[in-house]
């Protein structure tokens, strides 16, 4: 199947109100395992590869064109995003490539070159039919925008979406990266403050900490696109871990590295219907206000 843009699936997911979901690519185990968990599902998938993940493989071609090559070879709905890109010419490359979508991390620069750079981007991409993603910035803490006491303000998100003309904007609403333990809560009522201020779809980074269910309520109250990378990473390592501990004289990696794919690919399968499984909430700030009352 052609690649699919990543507006249509992050278009429709809003509106239907479950997650898109967004994995990332660290090799080519894993993006094998997430288009297979793609086909067995039937639900879009949106496959990214991170800059860290760029200068790991020492350059942006090899594997984001095999990334593209298994997504056009599926007869799953897949879109290939570049995650985090800070360095100009990368998205110049990666937009060349074919990818169709782009996260513009500008974040680490004062506020106003943010905004210029991210605008700058984004008309460029914009030109050529891509789609843009970017984040506001640094607030604190070693995760910047994304430690877990940092919060994104709603008026502030939405001058930045007017002067950037992104499409769609990560938030900063309790999430934090590389989390290993699945124990954050969000806070959702700010997601819906978002959801109804902006008008373009709220992201959430830092996933991989963030429980089945507050995912979902969090999808509810307005988080459209859901990116995960640390927990289906953690899932790999663990099945190699457990394979190698029960047979110490292995050599052949294949056969550690194969049934580590199938770890993935059934972990990534589920989570794909867990952000996909609609739940109704009251309305937070109805309900806030409410009990105020």
């Amino acid at each position: 199947m052609p690649l699919v843009p990543t507006a249509s699936i992050v278009d429709a997911a809003r509106e239907a109100r479950v997650g898109a979901a967004a994995f990332n690519v660290i090799h080519l185990e894993t993006a094998e395992a997430l288009v297979a968990a793609a086909e067995r599902t039937g639900i879009p998938l949106i496959l990214q590869i991170s800059e860290n993940c760029i200068r790991y493989h020492g350059s942006l071609l090899p594997l984001t064109r095999a990334t593209l090559a298994l997504a056009e070879g599926s007869a799953a709905r897949i879109a290939v995003h570049l995650d985090h890109i800070t360095d100009a010419e990368l998205v110049h490359q990666g937009i060349g490539a074919g990818v169709g979508s782009v996260m513009v991390d500008a974040s680490a620069l004062p506020y106003e070159q943010n905004v210029a750079t991210t605008a700058e981007l984004t008309a460029w991409c914009h030109e050529r039919g891509a789609y843009v993603e970017a984040e506001l910035g640094e607030v604190g803490g070693k995760d910047g925008v994304h430690a877990p006491g940092a919060r994104t303000d709603p008026a502030e998100a939405l001058a930045f979406v007017r002067a950037t003309r992104v499409d769609a904007l990560a938030v900063a609403v309790g999430s934090s990266h590389a989390m290993r333990e699945r124990t954050a809560e969000l806070d959702k009522e700010l997601i819906a403050a978002l959801r109804t201020t902006l008008p373009v779809p709220l992201v959430l980074h830092g996933s991989s900490g963030v429980p089945d269910d507050e995912l979902r309520r969090a999808i509810a109250a307005g988080m459209t696109k859901i990116n995960i990378s640390t927990h289906l990473v953690s899932v790999f390592t663990g099945s190699i871990r457990r394979t190698l501990d029960a047979d110490p004289a292995l050599v052949d990696s294949r056969k550690y590295l194969k049934p580590a794919r199938e770890a993935v690919a059934q972990e990534a399968a589920r989570l794909l219907e867990v952000l996909n499984t609609p739940v109704t909430v009251p309305d937070l700030r109805t309900a806030e206000a409410t009990v105020r009352g």
